[in-house]
């Protein structure tokens, strides 16, 4: 998981999107980042970064498609949003969830720390309580990692608190 950020021509402040990709190393997703984000024509850098294998008492193992189970619970991205009082920011909190179905994954989301601690979350202008994006991970990993890989995600001891560190801080695609 990984965030990218640039500053597209036109564009007075930087923007950022989330791309997930297979690999064993990140500078192995690098040309696949580029494509992903076109506008940005190359200029793109790494805000922060993840590898996940672990999410929420689940391990998450990657598998040739060809070797795919088929799973009830599946891994989706969930970029949640909230605004603070007096604070001309739109504030956003991503993370992953396993879930049965897109809408547990939001009930679930919405039990976050974020938003019963720090925002006041938000429906587009109004106060309330949702999720901005969410989305099944299989189906926004690119269309050739995704025809040779799947994903396999397999219950582990609740007892166990193992969680993927962030690496986080800017870092150039030339530096990489």
């Amino acid at each position: 998981m990984v965030l990218l950020g640039c500053k597209p021509e036109g564009r007075f402040i930087e923007q950022h999107d989330i791309y997930f990709g297979i690999a064993e190393e990140l500078p192995e997703l690098k040309n696949d980042m580029i494509e992903y984000w076109p506008q940005a024509r190359g200029k793109l850098h790494i805000d922060a970064w993840k590898k996940i294998t672990y999410v929420e008492g689940y391990t998450i193992l990657v598998r040739p498609r060809n070797d795919a189970a088929e799973q009830r619970n599946k891994l989706f991205f969930v970029n949640l949003g909230g605004y603070r009082e007096n604070d001309f920011e739109e504030y956003h909190f991503k993370q992953l969830v396993v879930a049965e179905s897109l809408e547990l994954a939001s009930r679930l989301a919405k039990k976050t720390r974020f938003f019963i601690d720090h925002i006041s979350p938000h429906i587009d202008d109004k106060y309330g309580l949702d999720v901005d994006d969410i989305f099944d991970v299989e189906d926004i990993i690119s269309p050739s990692l995704r025809a040779q890989y799947s994903l396999e995600i397999v219950p582990i001891d609740s007892n166990l608190a193992l969680e993927d560190t962030p690496n986080i801080g800017y870092l150039k695609f030339s530096d990489f």
